[in-house]
């Protein structure tokens, strides 16, 4: 019996048609349960490609939106009109740029006459154009005060040295170069102000270079420069110890770090961060070793740092996590759809909290007291989305919130000891100088510019903080070492002595 399946299956006529015809239906049950089967497996599969592709989406598209706000990538990174993402757009005021009206300005204050290099008087005409005398009011005088820089013309010395021999024995000798004058071309004020145009102005040699035919009509070569900054190197190496071991003993460190070339290779800059001397480190390393040698293996103080793993060896306990960058990852976290999204939405507004009770106790509205209890429900609402955040299905989520949690009293140390911030700024600030003298240099080719990068960063960062002048210095620095004497220190409590007994 022959049987058409895609018409209605005629009506059987005798008891062998009955059967053949519920053969071939059952054979053709087999075959749809079996087709069926296939097509289950293929949707499983299809399934999981689509999971896979709409993963790889959402991990680009987070990877486009990752910039300086919620990662550490560099504000640079972020292309045109990147940073106000997010933002809302303010409409034209219409006003006029510069001061409106009202605004109280501000100008100069005046020097005492007696420390001006000159005075012109100024007097109106003896007659006026009606006929009349004009009669002087010597008391109310106009002062204005302008500066000029002079055309300025190094002082050239030259040093004649004379031999002769003795009538008796013969021997001959030779005119020695009064102390404290060096080999090279350039004087110790001129050596300094070579290696202040290199570490505080972040100027290339070329630059250098330049100005000193621009400025003082004198051609150096490159070569000269780079000598320069060897010597200058050694005049401040002996100060710049001191003070990395005196920033190793001190109550509250920031460290940060960042990228470095040497001869091509990937390097690290480091910085230590204390409230009078800053150090920088250049190495090869960016992990635990160079930390160490930067805080000191036994370090005892509390660390102010982001969460990089080379800073793990520290007790949390003694740690501070940099705020700016947990708002980093939180932003990202919010950013993603879903629970996560809303867990990162809901841990924003928290720290939003946090820092407005933080500059309310800075500003002095609270006391230190009245801060720490007014921290306590923000701190329970933090940890408690911290650990929803653990387990909130999405995976990177649950990593970072984890990676957090672990150093859950880092976070708060700010809040109970005297003297810490909530965020590394100082750190970050103090490494932006580094930052600058990268964009216009190559790195460094060796341990020679290695060490002149991180001592005559260490002297600009230090002078700064202690409000002294970096030129000055580096001159005090250089008179003492082309005497044979030891630098100038840069501890505050005996370097401004010493410079004033240098200089």
């Amino acid at each position: 019996m022959t049987v058409d399946l895609s018409q209605a299956p005629p009506r059987p006529q005798n008891l062998e048609e009955a059967y053949a015809l519920i053969l071939l239906l059952w054979q053709e049950v087999l075959r749809l349960r079996a087709e069926n089967a296939g097509l289950r497996e293929e949707n499983v599969v299809l399934r999981e490609a689509n999971g896979r592709l709409e993963r790889r989406v959402e991990e680009l598209e987070e990877r486009l939106r990752t910039d300086s706000s919620n990662s550490s990538k560099r504000p640079s990174s972020d292309g045109a009109g990147k940073g106000d993402r997010g933002r809302p757009v303010r409409e034209r005021s219409g006003r006029k740029r510069g001061g409106q009206p009202g605004h109280e300005g501000k100008a100069r204050e005046l020097l005492p006459t007696e420390q001006m290099d000159e005075v012109v008087p100024c007097r109106p005409p003896e007659t006026c154009p009606c006929g009349g005398s004009v009669v002087v009011d010597e008391e109310h005088v106009e002062r204005k005060q302008q500066f000029e820089v002079p055309r300025i013309r190094p002082r050239g010395t030259e040093y004649q040295i004379y031999g002769g021999s003795c009538e008796q024995c013969g021997q001959h000798h030779r005119g020695a170069l009064p102390e404290g004058v060096g080999p090279g071309m350039l004087g110790r004020r001129a050596m300094a102000m070579v290696a202040v145009l290199s570490g505080k102005f972040h100027l290339s040699k070329r630059d250098i270079e330049e100005i000193l035919t621009d400025f003082f009509g004198r051609e150096v070569s490159l070569g000269t420069v780079s000598d320069t900054e060897e010597r200058v190197s050694e005049a401040v190496a002996a100060p710049v110890e001191e003070a990395r071991a005196y920033v190793q003993q001190q109550a509250v460190v920031h460290a940060d770090e960042t990228g470095h070339k040497v001869a091509g290779k990937r390097s690290w800059v480091w910085v230590a961060v204390t409230v009078a001397v800053t150090v920088f480190l250049v190495r090869c390393s960016r992990g635990a070793a160079a930390a160490k040698e930067l805080l000191g293996a036994a370090f005892l103080g509390l660390l102010v740092s982001d969460r990089w793993s080379a800073y793990t060896w520290v007790d949390a306990l003694r740690r501070q996590l940099c705020w700016a960058h947990l708002i980093r990852d939180m932003t990202k976290i919010s950013e993603r759809a879903g629970k996560a999204g809303e867990l990162g939405n809901r841990l924003l507004e928290f720290v939003q909290k946090m820092f407005h009770l933080w500059h309310e106790f800075r500003g002095g509205t609270l006391n230190r007291a009245e801060f720490q209890q007014a921290m306590v429900p923000i701190r329970e609402a933090i940890e408690s989305l911290l650990r929803e955040g653990a387990v909130c299905g999405d995976a990177k989520t649950q990593r970072t919130c984890k990676k957090i949690l672990k150093l859950r009293p880092a976070l708060w140390t700010f809040v109970e000891v005297e003297g810490v911030e909530p965020t590394n700024n100082v750190a970050e600030r103090a490494i932006r100088a580094y930052v600058m003298w990268r964009k216009a240099s190559f790195g460094t080719q060796g341990d020679r510019g290695n060490a002149f990068v991180e001592r005559i960063l260490t002297v600009c960062a230090t002078c700064k903080q202690q409000r002294r002048n970096v030129l000055d210095y580096v001159t005090a620095a250089m008179e003492a070492y082309l005497r044979g004497r030891p630098g100038p220190s840069l501890l505050p409590e005996i370097g401004g002595t010493e410079l004033a007994e240098a200089a």
